[in-house]
């Protein structure tokens, strides 16, 4: 596929921007990383065998008896030192993550109470529930990231449709889209959330449905502007009168020009809905108790101020993330500036 002069221009600008570019590497690295957590921290075995049968706990719940003859009938748990030492006198072997723990696996025989600091067996130690802080973040970040990703998604579109509605019919329609933004924008957010949070538990989709009714403002106004201007251009103009139909109008032909401008703010309201997310699970109007997060990974380091790891754990991984977020960001307004030459100069 043969990229337009254009694009091409577009995408030196982007790799002019050396700080953007190995951003967007090393977020994608950790991202793709992340997305497979369950192979990376859990309690479970990639692959067992025992009695020449193959086995895959990572993927399927097993039995006791499933996988030792005299074994009980309820489910293995594979965190029972007498089971595992059952199965290891069968013969049967293991393959375990690299990291032998869950997000909610209790960490057994600590050297102290909990919270414990950083050692060989948990490498950034465990919070005040004796659970393994590394496996907590590369699960809090995948869930994270995941919310943010399609908080932004789905508040663009809207975003963009009542934009381009606003924009493209102006008039009475423009007076009254923009008054009833300037009420909705106004409503207490937090107030509601926490009506909501005392009325039911709130969820993954449930925050993200609340977040999404104030979210999608946030490119009314780009959107807008950029169709106000572009009804009138000349090319616009022509097809309308040759009888091009509003829709194939406003999203075909004015909309792709719209989409510069709006493609550069992405990044800045990925980080964004990520910062909302920690912050509602920071106060604990977030995810249900005991949900990996990077906000409840941060409230237990203001709680345990004698584990400062907590804390320190939970600044960095939040705050790198948002920093690669705003370079990546910055690098994308770089590649859709007009008046950058190719390379960065201008």
């Amino acid at each position: 596929m043969t990229l337009s002069p254009l694009n091409q221009r577009r995408l030196a600008n982007f790799r002019a921007n050396r700080r953007g570019t190995w951003s967007l590497w090393i977020f994608s690295v950790l991202f793709f990383f992340t997305l497979f957590a369950e192979f990376v921290a859990n309690d479970r075995p990639l692959f067992a065998k025992v009695d020449g049968n193959w086995f895959v706990p990572v993927l399927a719940d097993y039995a006791e008896s499933d996988i030792i003859a005299d074994g009980l009938p309820t489910e293995a748990d594979w965190k029972d030192p007498d089971f595992l030492r059952e199965f290891a006198e069968k013969g049967g072997w293991a393959v375990w993550p690299l990291i032998p723990f869950s997000h909610a696996t209790i960490v057994r025989g600590l050297s102290r109470p909990a919270p414990t600091p950083p050692d060989a067996r948990n490498w950034l130690g465990t919070d005040d529930q004796a659970r393994d802080v590394l496996a907590r973040v590369i699960y809090g970040f995948r869930i994270s990231v995941l919310f943010g990703f399609t908080l932004t998604i789905l508040a663009s579109v809207i975003g963009v449709i009542a934009g381009a509605v606003q924009g493209y019919y102006g008039g009475l329609t423009d007076l009254l889209f923009q008054r009833f933004i300037e009420i909705w924008s106004g409503m207490p957010q937090l107030l509601l959330l926490i009506i909501l949070a005392s009325v039911i538990e709130p969820s993954f989709w449930t925050l993200l449905i609340f977040l999404l009714l104030f979210s999608w403002m946030g490119l009314v106004g780009v959107v807008r502007a950029e169709f106000l201007r572009g009804r009138n251009l000349d090319y616009v103009r022509a097809a309308r009168a040759l009888g091009v139909r509003d829709g194939r109008l406003m999203f075909q032909h004015i909309l792709p020009n719209a989409m510069v401008a709006t493609l550069t703010f992405l990044p800045f309201i990925l980080s964004g809905s990520v910062t909302v997310l920690a912050s509602l699970d920071f106060l604990g109007f977030g995810l249900p108790p005991g949900s990996p997060s990077l906000g409840e990974l941060l409230s237990q380091g203001k709680n345990n101020l004698q584990a400062p790891w907590l804390a320190f754990t939970g600044f960095v991984v939040l705050g790198g993330v948002l920093v690669l977020l705003i370079f990546i960001g910055e690098a994308v307004r770089d590649a859709f500036d007009p008046r950058k030459l190719p390379g960065g100069g201008r």
